[in-house]
């Protein structure tokens, strides 16, 4: 993507650490960074796109960052060996936490091992991976498992949850990617939420004859952040969710929850096909989330009471739907409801749309 971008011929390409914002009369006017051979020097831009990385450092001035490190993934390549199901991801339900497995060349496989908690097993990442989770890789994968802990290269990162809490009231700067927004990055959803919001960005500038125009600039980014909400809210809260209820837990009802879950996306076809768009992003309808969701509660719920309900089934299934909702609920609240399901009561929904 750099490389195409640097062949345009308004593009200029400048490569440096960026140190800090340049602001004035508290609006952003540029930056300062810091070349490879050492060199200060300041960029000056009517509009500053930051987009740093999960890792920003240049975000506390342009948003309320509340981010929460839920798991960390161990990450190793897997060299000269087979996928159970070729040109599949898989992602294996273990215990204690989910491994993720995909194929990143033809002699290479990328596995994801998750962690739970926020901090990193005592005793040694190898010594863990080998102990408690090589056993739950599949045989085709095993020896090439074992190689990789041995060859010492283990990535270990945080997986970061940040919901998008935007300050406004700074012209002059826009955050995109995992410096404005994250979620559980196990279902993936990073590249699509980041490549969706550069479209709405894309459109709004389309308008604007001169970026210079302080007063136009920011009349039409003020529905960024609300026009950006169906797509990006559907992932976020997708990922998050799925990812609590995959995790395992000594919980009897989200036992049931994770098993209604597989069962339920293993019918396939509009079962399946419905989450898979969602989580590519082909449907980024928040009603559609809640639908899905929903029926897998009440998929879960129904079989409890197969063959015959009694009070212990009943209670099982109460507390399941009590379990799902309390998962679900509290994200669509980062989220925002409004901003989520209503984004057109939005006053600042309407701001972007050229005069007619």
């Amino acid at each position: 993507m750099r490389e195409k971008a640097s062949t345009l011929e308004n593009v200029r390409m400048e490569q440096g650490t960026v140190t800090s914002l340049l602001k004035q009369d508290n609006k952003v006017i540029g930056v300062q960074y810091k070349t490879k051979d050492g060199r200060e020097l300041k960029a000056h831009a009517p509009l500053t796109v930051v987009c740093d990385g999960c890792f920003s450092n240049l975000r506390q001035s342009l948003c309320r960052p509340k981010v929460e490190v839920a798991s960390y993934f161990a990450g190793l390549v897997l060299e000269n060996c087979q996928l159970p199901f070729e040109k599949y991801g898989h992602i294996i339900l273990a215990d204690p936490s989910l491994i993720l497995l995909y194929r990143i060349s033809s002699t290479m496989i990328r596995c994801l091992v998750d962690i739970p908690g926020q901090k990193v097993p005592l005793g040694g990442m190898a010594n863990y991976l080998k102990t408690k989770v090589a056993s739950q890789i599949p045989r085709e994968l095993h020896d090439a498992f074992i190689s990789a802990i041995d060859s010492g290269n283990i990535r270990i990162m945080p997986n970061s949850s940040m919901p998008a809490d935007p300050q406004p009231t700074t012209p002059g700067a826009l955050l995109l990617g995992d410096a404005f927004n994250m979620r559980h990055p196990f279902a993936g959803g990073g590249m699509t939420v980041a490549l969706s919001d550069i479209i709405v960005l894309r459109d709004l500038l389309k308008p604007i004859c001169d970026l210079n125009d302080s007063t136009s600039l920011h009349r039409h980014l003020q529905s960024f952040y609300i026009l950006r909400k169906p797509m990006a809210s559907t992932l976020n809260t997708l990922a998050d969710a799925l990812y609590k209820v995959l995790s395992v837990s000594p919980n009897e009802a989200r036992k049931e929850l994770r098993q209604a879950t597989f069962d339920y996306l293993s019918l396939g076809r509009f079962f399946s096909g419905g989450h898979m768009h969602l989580l590519a992003g082909l449907n980024p309808r928040p009603l559609s989330l809640v639908f899905h969701f929903s029926a897998i509660v009440f998929y879960g719920f129904g079989r409890l009471l197969i063959p015959f309900p009694s009070f212990e089934r009943l209670r099982i299934g109460a507390r399941l739907v009590l379990c799902a909702f309390g998962i679900l609920l509290p994200l669509i609240k980062a989220e925002g409801i409004r901003q989520m399901f209503f984004p057109a009561s939005i006053p600042t929904f309407y701001k972007a749309i050229p005069d007619q």
